[in-house]
């Protein structure tokens, strides 16, 4: 393939941009690139995943440093240790540090709610919600009622967390 800015020498670089949802494809050669600044764009990136997700917790750094270390029970990480070695330490260190975690999740991902794996073209868009996330929307709802003072309301809900409760034991 020709490059398509000076229709001359093989085109050796490929470019793909997406500008506000839409998405522009360049192949250039060499020179081409290197004229548009497209060359060596990756120097001075660390390409290993710690040294990517630390980008993204770095800026955390000084709002961590204020109070005293908090600790995973776990496995010992303190957030400090996440955002040096850019790994979180233990499955346990979600929990533990859940709210300085998730604006960096939130950043990486665009959303912090899992969908799944259906892709956007099968058309198939719905979330399969869980036993246990009903109970906790359940939940919420039950309070709402109690603070409304709308107590029928609560004990149906209630009633029916604890159908959920024992089909989620029994299932």
């Amino acid at each position: 393939m020709l490059c398509q800015n000076c229709g001359k020498n093989e085109a050796t670089t490929h470019i793909k941009q997406i500008i506000n949802g839409d998405m522009a494809e360049s192949h250039l050669c060499r020179d081409c690139a290197d004229h548009l600044g497209y060359s060596d764009m990756f120097s001075g990136f660390d390409f290993s995943l710690s040294g990517f997700l630390s980008g993204f917790l770095g800026d955390m750094v000084p709002a961590v440093s204020r109070g005293p270390a908090v600790r995973c029970e776990k496995c010992g990480c303190s957030f400090d240790d996440i955002v040096r070695q850019g790994k979180v330490g233990c499955p346990e260190c979600y929990r533990t540090f859940y709210d300085r975690l998730l604006p960096s999740i939130r950043r990486i991902h665009g959303k912090i709610d899992h969908t799944g794996k259906i892709g956007r073209s099968s058309g198939k868009r719905e979330r399969i919600e869980s036993a246990q996330e009903k109970i906790d929307k359940l939940r919420l709802e039950m309070d709402e009622a109690v603070k409304i003072q709308d107590f029928e309301k609560a004990a149906e809900i209630r009633d029916t967390i604890k159908k959920l409760e024992g089909e989620s034991v029994n299932g």
